[in-house]
């Protein structure tokens, strides 16, 4: 077994929220990087790519010195949260104008981490990841999603994080 270079991006409201705590977790088991998209100003897509001037570009590039990019987001109405959902428009960006760093992502490994109230995620909510990594190419690894009715609670979720640790340093 290989040691992978992680990092999780996390895509979410709160940067101390369930989505966070959950990223921490795992990348505890990884010993990841993470990265807080709240952290960075990531504009929306636009046909016109006017938006360079961002934080977008230098934050695809330091993602992609990782071998495995994980992305995690809370799931609101069977979806991902409007910063992780305004990060993946902007990848549009490396498939029409940064075209070397969009092929990067064929050689990646990817995952999902998702937090929500319901008890199991939509069908759709992973459906949109997986489908987004097979367009690119990535190999993707699976999806941990915790239940959080109110608060992430680290002890409730600890077996199911081991497993998900140990299944993506198996792959």
């Amino acid at each position: 077994m290989t040691e992978t270079s992680t990092v999780i991006i996390v895509g979410s409201s709160r940067s101390t929220g369930n989505t966070a705590e959950l990223a921490m977790a795992v990348a505890s088991k990884l010993k990841a990087s993470v990265i807080d998209l709240k952290q960075y100003q990531i504009a929306p897509f636009d046909y016109e790519f006017k938006n360079r001037d961002d934080d977008f570009l230098a934050l695809m590039k330091q993602a992609l010195s990782f071998e495995r990019i994980i992305f995690a987001t809370p799931m609101y109405w069977y979806a991902p949260s409007a910063t992780m959902k305004t990060f993946m428009d902007r990848i549009s960006d490396l498939l029409k104008i940064e075209k070397d760093l969009g092929r990067q992502l064929r050689s990646k490994k990817a995952a999902l981490l998702g937090t929500g109230c319901d008890a199991e995620p939509a069908a759709c909510f992973e459906q949109v990841f997986q489908l987004t990594f097979a367009y690119l190419g990535m190999a993707y690894q699976g999806m941990l999603y915790a239940h959080c009715e109110n608060e992430f609670i680290h002890a409730q979720h600890l077996p199911a994080i081991d497993n998900f640790a140990e299944a993506l340093h198996a792959q």
